[in-house]
C-alpha cells in the first residue's frame, strides 16, 4: 500500500496534480494551473509503477478515486470540476498564493 508515500508527496509539495497522461479532465487542470502560472508537480499515475496503489491510497485519503486529484497545502481540492469552479468563483489563486505556488501580484 503506497499510503505514506501519497502522504509525502502531498506534504512534500505545495500544489500537487494526481494525473494521468491521457485523461482530458487531467490535461484540463495542468493546462489551467499553467495559464495562471502556478508551479505544481504532476505524478502521472499510468507511468508510475505503483500508481494503482498511490491511486488506491488517495481514494482512502481523499475519497476520490478519480483523476485529476488535486491537493493545495495538503488540502483536497478535488478534480477537474471543483478546481474549475474554484478558479470561476476567485478563489483558487488565492489558494496557489498562501501556498507559495504563484508570486504575489504587485497590483
Amino acid at each position: 500500500m503506497s499510503l505514506p508515500k501519497a502522504k509525502e508527496l502531498i506534504s512534500a509539495n505545495p500544489v500537487i496534480v494526481f494525473s494521468k497522461s491521457y485523461c482530458p479532465f487531467c490535461v484540463s487542470v495542468k493546462k489551467l494551473l499553467t495559464e495562471i502560472g502556478a508551479s505544481y508537480k504532476v505524478i502521472e499515475l499510468d507511468a508510475e509503477d505503483d500508481g494503482s496503489q498511490i491511486q488506491a491510497a488517495l481514494l482512502e485519503l481523499s475519497g476520490q478515486r478519480t483523476v485529476p486529484n488535486v491537493f493545495i497545502s495538503g488540502k483536497h481540492i478535488g478534480g477537474c470540476d471543483a478546481t474549475t469552479a474554484l478558479h470561476k468563483d476567485g478563489k483558487l489563486m488565492p489558494l496557489l498564493t498562501e501556498a507559495g505556488a504563484v508570486a504575489k501580484s504587485s497590483a
